[in-house]
């Protein structure tokens, strides 16, 4: 799945932005990333305006709500990671390429988890709907590179993706310090690859 097609999950629209408005939305999207992970999800958004470069008015222009910024944050988080599968299937091998993204996925659960809990729910059920989707792209990732690794022999072949995004989830949320995920990662890839690939 592109990051089109994640973006598109938290906010569809049927036409394609001017140059200026793409450039102001994605200043604001950089900048509030960044102020999130520096102040947390309830910081100021005038300090995300500022940090953008761009006025008030044309922060609520895009973004009409605090929750809507997160959706468009958080959205653009999961397009990052799941573009991150596609590249690393695309120059590293199979082995590698799995093992790599269950290591950024492991961070992406650690590191965006405030972010992710953040998104209001409601009662048309739009919460559900959205992790419904991210979810759904992040599964369509793994199956990629699960796949690409059982294809070449190198991952036992009855495992499948629910069995590897609870591992990868049971770590991100185990509250262990980074050296402890990286040895936890270590031993499921201990666990899951085939003992006569392993160099």
């Amino acid at each position: 799945m592109s990051p089109a097609d994640v973006e598109g999950v938290a906010e569809p629209r049927t036409r394609p932005r001017r140059a200026d408005a793409q450039r102001n939305r994605d200043l604001l999207l950089a900048a509030a990333k960044d102020v999130f992970t520096e102040q947390g999800v309830d910081a100021p958004l005038d300090d995300i305006a500022r940090r953008a470069g761009v006025g008030n008015a044309t922060m609520y222009r895009h973004f009409p709500t605090r929750s809507d910024l997160i959706v468009a944050v958080y959205a653009d988080e999961v397009a990052a990671l799941c573009a991150r599968g596609d590249e690393l299937a695309a120059t590293c091998e199979p082995r590698e390429a799995l093992f790599s993204w269950l290591a950024d996925f492991i961070a992406h659960v650690t590191g965006k988890k405030e972010l992710a809990l953040a998104v209001a729910d409601d009662r048309t059920g739009a919460r559900s709907t959205l992790f419904g989707q991210w979810h759904t792209a992040m599964h369509t990732t793994a199956a990629t590179l699960l796949a690409g690794a059982q294809r070449a022999g190198v991952v036992r072949a009855d495992l499948d993706v629910p069995d590897l995004l609870s591992l990868a989830n049971g770590i991100a949320l185990s509250g262990a310090s980074p050296n402890r995920l990286d040895r936890l990662l270590a031993l499921v890839r201990e666990g899951v690859e085939v003992r006569a690939q392993r160099s």
